[in-house]
């Protein structure tokens, strides 16, 4: 594991080559009208980390540049592949038309929901998060072939979107044997 102080760790940006080099997963992260900036840039951060193919900023999703979500990516928006579209289920309908095989998992409290833990992985693959407030819309849920969310045992009663996006992205690179445990 390479340890990386924090100047390290907000200034390292990869040359053509570097980002060449990488192989990507198809793993395609959709963000259903997520508002808080600082949830954006950590969300890019996030694909970086998997390898993501794409992240889909959509609806009220503020779009880069934005100083905040510059901040919370440390820059991983410059180099993440990302694109806007006015709405998820459009998002979505794209990314089913260039895929008919593509798994569409919904991370949300509903009451189909099973725990993250018993999600079926397969690729390609798009994970879905939602609105802070209101979650992930009603039309896009309908698209779903699985919802998952995370189980809650204290008072609280969901996680930040980010930290849900992230558990659940890492428990898909665990299942479908990209890390080790």
């Amino acid at each position: 594991m390479i340890k990386l102080n924090a100047k390290e760790l907000r200034t390292t940006e990869p040359s053509a080559k570097d980002l060449k080099k990488i192989k990507k997963n198809p793993i395609f992260i959709i963000l259903d009208n997520v508002l808080d900036t600082y949830n954006v840039g950590s969300i890019f951060r996030l694909a970086d980390a998997v390898a993501a193919k794409k992240v889909f900023l959509c609806g009220q999703t503020e779009t880069p540049p934005n100083p905040r979500i510059k901040k919370a990516s440390v820059n991983t928006w410059q180099w993440v592949t990302w694109s806007y579209k006015p709405t998820a289920v459009e998002a979505l309908q794209e990314l089913k038309t260039q895929n008919s095989k593509l798994k569409i998992i919904c991370v949300e409290q509903d009451p189909r929901s099973v725990s993250y833990t018993e999600m079926k992985v397969e690729f390609p693959i798009a994970v879905v998060v939602g609105n802070e407030t209101d979650g992930i819309s009603k039309n896009v849920l309908k698209m779903a072939d699985e919802i998952v969310e995370i189980p809650m045992f204290g008072v609280n009663k969901s996680l930040n979107v980010m930290v849900s996006c992230g558990i659940v992205l890492f428990e898909m690179m665990e299942k479908i044997g990209l890390t080790k445990r």
